[in-house]
């Protein structure tokens, strides 16, 4: 007999009370949320009051309680069973047991199961828990990184900016810089067809110019200018039997133009080759017209030869060192040549606009006609070569001087400074020679020591024996003034040197008239004049001869004949070369006699 108490169920009110929904993960704007199926308010109680790190103990206490609570209601039921019913019916006890021991297994089942779905829950919001703590850190470094990326993108749009404002600058600055660039090309373009203009038209003066140069060097009447074949034939293809001498500047060969002597100097081809400058060099010296200058005939471009008047009795060296058998000079011809040659140099450095210097005067450079009239040459040549090297041509310290030793100026060789009181030196040096006939090696020392010494009688040429003494002295004293070392302690030529040899010169003068009156020159060799025989005779229009210079100071003050006292129809003057040449003769042989 079965009881049946309406009131003895299993505990589903508890069961329910136990029952945890399964809960569902949503992704929401803060992060992941969950959403517990059944009762929110449990899973907010649960999270709020023990946290996702203690689920998992939460559940397992739960499973432990309610396995105790059923055990103890059991027992509690059963109790009250016997004591309601007693011991009337074992059976139906032992029945009611049996289905109180299904239901309790029943209701430890589905715990067992619930606490088995509690745990995976539990385990389950714990990864998601984990989950959301990775993926917030994930967003956290997301986020930081997006503000350095944004932080980035900002500056590179400022220097985006900042490089747009460079190039846009530039920009500017190379339109700018093109347009000057243009202006610049149009300004060089304008210059430059400027340029190419005044070449052209430089050029063109220049070929104009050269071509009047030309024509005035071929019609130049102040020297003739020879072919290369006229100076061959003239010197016999410069044979060796016509050299009358040879210097640093090349050989000098007697040849014959015009049917009149001439001296063909043949220089270097150095100075040949530069045809602008030898001709240029050819002009100054066709100005020269002294009449103690070598006179220049004519030049040949072509060969680079200088044609010179042909001087009869040669180089004063050879008559001082008597070569070629050569007489020695009487004193009063030393005394006239002396003076001659200082008004040759004074010419010089007075020429304009600026001064000529021989840079090469010495007894090999004077030449002597024949009459004995002393003439300067090679003027201008240490200048036509300065390029050259010749033999007699020092050089010092790398640099070339003009001029040969023993005359060459000692403050010149030093200072390669060369000046008009340089070639006063060596005239100083050629004044001792005349007067001593030695070679100018120690020649200054020896004079001044026979000056001192009162010896001067003894160092005077030996072949002379009516030296004046006292003019000599005199003139030898003057000669070291010349010849001292330094520029500034030599005396002036034009002021203080030439007065004094011309009242020598003068005194030689009146001497050598004495001696030529002893020997009755012929009366129509005496210039009407001055009474004195001409050195060189020119016929005027009233058909007498006069000494040139006589008859050309007359001209310049009178209109009428000083013989006949008739007026002059013309004052063009004739060179009487006739009786110049009969003159002339007479000198020699009065001063062949003489000697």
């Amino acid at each position: 007999m079965f009881f049946y108490f309406y009131g003895f169920y299993p505990p589903e009110t508890s069961s329910r009370h136990w029952f945890v929904p399964r809960r569902k993960l949503t992704e929401g704007p803060n992060g992941i949320n969950e959403q517990i199926s059944g009762s929110s308010t449990l899973g907010s109680k649960v999270r709020k009051t023990f946290g996702a790190s203690s689920l998992s103990e939460l559940s397992f206490s739960s499973s432990q309680a309610f396995t105790h609570q059923g055990s103890t209601n059991a027992s509690i039921d059963q109790e009250s069973y016997h004591q309601n019913l007693g011991d009337n019916n074992q059976e139906t006890l032992t029945v009611k047991s049996c289905n109180s021991m299904a239901s309790t297994k029943s209701e430890q089942a589905e715990v067992e199961k619930l606490r088995l779905e509690l745990q995976d829950a539990v385990s389950m919001y714990e990864r998601a828990c984990e989950e959301l703590v990775h993926t917030q850190s994930k967003v956290q470094i997301l986020s930081s990184e997006c503000i350095e990326e944004r932080r980035k993108v900002n500056a590179a749009l400022e220097r985006e900016g900042t490089f747009r404002k460079i190039a846009s600058e530039e920009k500017a600055k190379h339109l700018e810089t093109m347009e000057e660039v243009e202006v610049a090309k149009n300004l060089l373009a304008i210059e430059v067809n400027g340029r190419q203009m005044a070449e052209l038209h430089a050029l063109k003066e220049s070929s104009e110019k050269q071509k009047i140069v030309d024509e005035l060097y071929s019609s130049d009447k102040r020297y003739r200018k020879y072919t290369k074949d006229e100076i061959e034939v003239a010197t016999d293809f410069f044979s060796e039997s016509r050299v009358i001498g040879e210097g640093g500047y090349g050989k000098v060969y007697k040849g014959n133009l015009d049917h009149t002597p001439v001296a063909v100097k043949v220089i270097h081809s150095d100075a040949s080759d530069r045809k602008e400058e030898f001709l240029r060099e050819v002009g100054v010296l066709s100005h020269l017209r002294h009449p103690h200058m070598v006179l220049l005939l004519g030049a040949c471009p072509e060969s680079g030869c200088l044609v010179y008047e042909y001087m009869e009795n040669g180089s004063l060296d050879k008559h001082i060192f008597h070569q070629d058998g050569r007489m020695p000079l009487p004193w009063f011809v030393r005394f006239q040549i002396i003076f001659e040659v200082a008004c040759g140099l004074a010419f010089l450095h007075s020429s304009k606009p600026e001064p000529i210097v021989h840079r090469d005067l010495k007894p090999g450079n004077i030449l002597l006609d024949r009459n004995y009239v002393s003439k300067i040459g090679d003027v201008g040549l240490a200048k036509l070569i300065s390029d050259a090297v010749p033999d007699n041509i020092t050089e010092y310290k790398d640099s070339i001087l003009a001029g040969t030793l023993f005359y060459m100026d000692p403050e010149y060789q030093r200072t390669g400074t060369i000046r008009p009181k340089s070639d006063v030196y060596a005239f100083g040096v050629i004044i001792l020679q005349l007067l001593a006939a030695r070679h100018p090696n120690g020649l200054i020392l020896t004079v001044e020591n026979a000056i001192t010494n009162g010896t001067l009688a003894d160092t005077l040429d030996k072949s002379i024996t009516d030296w004046p003494i006292a003019e000599t002295e005199e003139l030898a004293c003057l000669a070291l003034k010349c010849s001292k070392l330094r520029c500034r302690d030599r005396p002036d030529l034009e002021t203080e040197v030439l007065p004094v040899l011309k009242r020598l010169a003068d005194f030689a003068d009146a001497s050598k008239r004495v001696e030529i009156n002893n020997n009755s020159a012929p009366n129509h060799y005496f210039c009407p004049i001055l009474e004195e025989v001409m050195e060189d005779p020119h016929i005027a229009a009233d058909g007498f001869t006069y000494e040139h210079r006589a008859i050309k100071a007359w001209l310049d003050r009178h209109d009428v004949s000083p013989v006949t006292k008739w007026t002059f129809q013309h004052k063009m003057l004739t060179p009487n070369q006739t009786l110049r040449s009969a003159i002339q003769e007479w000198r020699c042989r009065v001063e062949s006699s003489s000697n």
